[in-house]
């Protein structure tokens, strides 16, 4: 006696939920634990089958596990591998594992269920999961952040490179300029000096025509010398990217009637600029300050590269929603192997010889051009001249 109620003892206080039942399924016995999980009275279980615990798909095979285990005679842990639910009196589930064991009692077999809840554990492993997500989650942002912190080095990085590219490039331009220009300037300057000695004995004796004459030349070298010093200004401003673009609708036919009688004072003996314009409009969409620029740096090189007693063919059209310019001369042309080079700072041709320029004025006009989305259009061959042609278009 003291055994049997030392062992109804250990199952009523037994944490894990006990519960016996017959070969048929009905249930016989159920402990505390048991009728705690389940929310039932041990009266409102006792004699009903055991698939009243259970949900679907359980409640409709409970037979073939108790066939089974009838058929195997080996204890079965129901639940390796999917997870196994109880039912509960008010209709939720909880997770369990279920231990099922064969008794035998007075001549007949009886299945005792050992049921282990694992509502926590679940609890537990649902928020390592979430966790292990949420963890994952915060991973991906860190790395996709420090992909773009990367990407941010990178591209610092790279702009810092090209920036110290480009200064040393501005660097090579002014040491190129420094070399440039102690030669170019040596010339003008030495010219200067010389007529304005000889203009002193001149007006001794005096002798007005030889004045006028070094007079000229002096007006001549101070012009070669603004040149080379815009030359050099315009393009500081554009390798430092401050040079703004600011269209306006201007008189083309104007300023260029204004620019043919400014370059013409400069021109060689004999030497004539013939301007020309075409269409019934003279106004266009244009920055006056870059368009001067550029074609001041075109009739320059025509007034330079072409003899005395010729002439220079300066051109404007304006038709509909389209600007062309032209200059052409007949001077002493580009070399074909030369063409290549043509718009590199501070190149110039091999057949140039000794006549004065800078080797920028090409490569001005075209960024100045393309700052104004225009096109630039040349054609040359050595002894035959040049030809350049600028297109610009304006929205209406």
């Amino acid at each position: 006696m003291d055994s049997a109620k030392l062992l109804e003892a250990i199952i009523d206080h037994a944490i894990d939920g006990i519960i016996t039942i017959d070969n048929r399924g009905l249930i016989e016995s159920i402990n505390p634990a048991a009728s705690s999980l389940f929310g039932y009275s041990d009266q409102e279980v006792i004699g009903n089958n055991v698939s009243m615990l259970m949900p679907e798909p359980d409640h409709s095979r409970h037979d073939s596990y108790i066939d089974n285990y009838k058929r195997t005679g080996h204890k079965k842990i129901i639940g390796i591998g999917r997870e196994v639910l109880g039912r509960k009196k008010d209709g939720t589930t909880f997770p369990f594992r279920l231990a099922v064991s064969e008794v035998w009692y007075k001549n007949r077999n009886i299945f005792t269920g050992f049921i282990h809840d694992l509502t926590r554990e679940k609890a537990a492993e649902n928020r390592l999961k979430k966790h292990a997500v949420e963890l994952e989650q915060k991973v991906s942002e860190r790395t996709k952040d420090l992909i773009m912190l990367v990407s941010e080095l990178e591209k610092t990085k790279a702009e810092v490179s090209k920036s110290l590219e480009k200064e040393k490039e501005l660097g090579q331009l002014k040491s190129r300029f420094v070399s440039m220009a102690s030669h170019e300037f040596r010339t003008p300057l030495s010219s200067v000096q010389l007529s304005a000695s000889l203009i002193d004995k001149y007006i001794e004796k005096p002798d007005f025509a030889s004045v006028l004459k070094h007079t000229g030349k002096i007006k001549s070298s101070v012009q070669l010398l603004t040149s080379i010093l815009n030359d050099f200004l315009s393009l500081e401003k554009l390798e430092a990217g401050v040079v703004t673009v600011n269209k306006q609708m201007i008189n083309v036919v104007g300023l260029a009637e204004e620019i043919t009688e400014e370059m013409q004072l400069i021109c060689k003996k004999n030497q004539h600029i013939v301007y020309q314009h075409t269409g019934e409009v003279g106004l266009f969409m244009m920055d006056s300050n870059l368009l001067k620029n550029t074609v001041v740096n075109l009739i320059s090189n025509a007034i330079k590269y072409s003899g005395e007693d010729t002439f220079i063919e300066f051109n404007t059209i304006i038709e509909d929603n389209i600007c062309i310019i032209t200059v052409r001369d007949n001077g002493i042309g580009i070399p074909e192997e030369d063409q290549i080079n043509l718009f590199e700072p501070f190149f110039r041709a091999h057949n140039t010889g000794n006549i004065p320029g800078t080797g920028l004025g090409l490569n001005i006009v075209k960024r100045y051009v393309h700052l104004m989305d225009g096109l630039l259009e040349y054609k040359s061959a050595i002894n035959e001249g040049a030809f350049f042609k600028m297109i610009f278009t304006q929205n209406k």
